[in-house]
């Protein structure tokens, strides 16, 4: 079916409305997306770095590359980053990343943003900031150069490197095993040290705060190094008074050993007596402690009795603490001063004593009022006997009166 000049004028303006509705559909694309951030990076080469190449961050393309201009010891690479939420740290870095020798290379921004001061746009990155990787001719111009520093002209001029290398071999030779035992027990060496690491972290931590006391304290040490010096110059000053000192003891710690050895039965006869003398000590530690207690308060009281004047010792007994009688008295006085009680005495004065030992049953007069009895003029009572007293005297009688007549 043939269409007619009205049909195909229709489809013609439908085509056209279609056309003109995208290109206003990619031109508000284009208008409405945002624009992308700028960033400035200078390199000192920019070798396989073109237009169009791309921008990444952790491998990913994040923008491109829109200028590369010279600017004589450096280059300014111009940089479109077109992902809008991408945050860089302010302190940004790039480098250059070569993924082959022979291919175009891209640029690198590192690291990741983790908080902090944002990379602003139109920001520049320094030199001080940026890398960029050798170049095959760097790596052959070094390997030059090393060939060269090694080679006739160079250390090896006079055959020193051949004669390391001879020694070298010399010396290595034939010692495979023993460098194969030397790498493993270092290896074994590394994995006893990876397995201390707490302890050695440890030892590290305590001996920097050992530093840091001594760092604290770095007075005090300045003048105990001065004392030790001091001490030292004092000890050099008299180096030769030490010296003869120390031989005169050298020479007194010989006649000592020879006294021992020459008298080495009698030594161990006073040492047995002194093990007896100890044992007896030991037996009387209580009397000992007693009189070491007792001992200041005598002291005092003979300083306190003694008479300047007269030179003599004034004391008043006190006898109304004598309850006991005589006999008895001196029995228990003995009993008390003795540790062992009677059993340390003669045997005469302790049979005499158990003897006497019914006596304390009986009514005895003590000391004290045997004392005062006799200071009466009485004689002591003693039960069961009757002692006669002693009459007093009459009371003179008067003079008698003569009677008258001589009666």
């Amino acid at each position: 079916m043939a269409l007619n000049d009205t049909d195909r004028r229709q489809f013609q303006l439908v085509g056209l409305v279609a056309v003109i509705a995208v290109l206003l559909a990619s031109a508000f694309v284009v208008i409405a997306r945002p624009p992308g951030r700028t960033v400035v990076a200078y390199f000192t080469s920019a070798t396989a770095v073109f237009e169009d190449n791309s921008v990444r961050v952790l491998g990913v393309d994040v923008g491109t590359i829109d200028r590369v201009v010279p600017e004589g010891t450096r280059v300014r690479v111009e940089m479109t980053i077109d992902d809008p939420d991408l945050v860089l740290p302010a302190d940004a870095r790039a480098v250059v990343i070569s993924p082959s020798l022979v291919t175009g290379r891209y640029v690198q921004l590192t690291p990741t943003y983790s908080g902090g001061p944002e990379l602003a746009d139109g920001a520049e990155i320094p030199m001080e900031r940026t890398a960029v990787p050798l170049d095959v001719d760097d790596l052959a111009r070094t390997a030059t150069d090393l060939t060269e520093a090694l080679g006739p002209n160079g250390v090896n001029r006079d055959g020193a490197l051949s004669r390391v290398l001879d020694v070298g071999a010399e010396n290595l030779g034939g010692n495979g095993q023993a460098i194969n035992d030397t790498i493993t027990d270092l290896g074994e060496l590394s994995g006893t040290l990876a397995d201390s690491r707490e302890e050695l972290f440890g030892t590290v931590t305590e001996l920097q705060r050992f530093v840091s006391v001594i760092a604290a304290n770095d007075a005090e040490v300045r003048e105990f190094n001065t004392r030790l010096e001091d001490v030292s110059g004092f000890l050099a000053d008299e180096r030769g008074d030490l010296g003869a000192a120390l031989q005169e003891l050298s020479i007194a710690l010989g006649e000592v050993a020879a006294f021992v050895r020459d008298n080495r039965e009698i030594l161990n006869s006073n040492v047995d007596r002194l093990t007896d003398v100890t044992g007896v000590l030991v037996r009387q530690q209580q009397a000992l402690a007693e009189t070491l207690d007792v001992a200041p308060t005598a002291l005092g009281n003979l300083a306190n009795a003694y008479n300047g004047s007269s030179g003599t010792l004034d004391t008043r007994a006190n006898i109304n603490e004598l309850t006991l009688p005589p006999l008895v008295l001196i029995c228990e006085l003995l009993e008390r001063g003795t540790p062992e009680a009677l059993a340390d005495l003669p045997v005469g004065i302790s049979d005499a004593c158990a003897a006497l030992g019914p006596l304390d049953q009986l009514p005895l007069p003590s000391a004290a009022e045997v004392i005062t009895s006799l200071q009466a003029g009485e004689v002591p009572p003693v039960p069961g006997l009757a002692l006669p007293t002693v009459p007093a005297a009459a009371a003179p009688a008067a003079p008698a009166v003569p009677l008258e007549g001589g009666r």
